[in-house]
């Protein structure tokens, strides 16, 4: 699961590192579900940057409320859900961040990890999106794909969110690529030798709690 993460950038090193404009942008450090997250498509020529919901809202949903259980999407079976096969196809987009977090059980308690990328890069999640309206009301709102962890994160958490390498990120919001076996390749594990965690404070548990102590690694 993937359930709160951050995107602590300056809009100058978001920009340049995606290669994208942005009107709108604020540092966050502690992104949680329900709330509007910087995602990006494409036309098959230009990258667009915007917000999304982050919980998905299907077309055909007959409550805005069923985005609350739909965060997160399983890799191994997004081909197959009614929810996400047809999305998989033809609405695919990225979620920009710079860190994750999940949390370790252990017997007395869980402790809240950070994970980032070795050298503190912006990285993208894979991310599926879709448009509901009803009335006058519109959602346009996304789920991040998960899948099985990394040699790192097995040490933390039974799954991990599938992020998009820079290299695939084209192939990923080609809008031209419908086939879903194609794009399903790219559903995996990002390499373990290129992150790194970091346990934190719990004053990340809140989702209340948009302050620079939730990243600060615990000495």
């Amino acid at each position: 699961m993937c359930g709160r993460y951050t995107l602590t950038a300056s809009k100058e090193q978001v920009e340049e590192q995606l290669q994208i404009e942005l009107t709108e942008y604020n540092p966050r450090y502690n992104i949680a579900p329900s709330q509007k997250v910087l995602s990006l498509v494409s036309d098959g020529e230009k990258r667009k940057a915007g917000y999304l919901q982050w919980g998905l809202v299907p077309v055909w949903a007959k409550d805005k409320k069923i985005g609350y259980k739909m965060i997160n999407a399983r890799g191994e079976t997004v081909d197959q859900k009614p929810a996400f096969k047809r999305l998989l196809a033809r609405r695919r987009c990225l979620i920009v961040a710079d860190g994750f977090y999940e949390w370790k059980r252990t017997e007395e308690e869980k402790k809240p990890y950070r994970i980032i990328m070795n050298e503190g890069k912006i990285f993208t999640f894979a991310g599926l999106w879709d448009r509901w309206t009803q009335g006058d009301e519109e959602i346009v709102s996304c789920t991040i794909i998960t899948t099985k962890p990394n040699d790192l994160m097995v040490t933390i958490h039974d799954r991990m969110p599938v992020i998009i390498s820079e290299e695939e990120r084209d192939t990923w919001l080609d809008p031209a690529i419908q086939d879903t076996h194609i794009v399903k390749n790219l559903i995996k594990p990002y390499a373990a030798e290129e992150m790194m965690a970091h346990e934190v404070s719990t004053v990340v548990n809140s989702p209340k709690n948009e302050v620079e102590e939730c990243i600060r690694p615990l000495v």
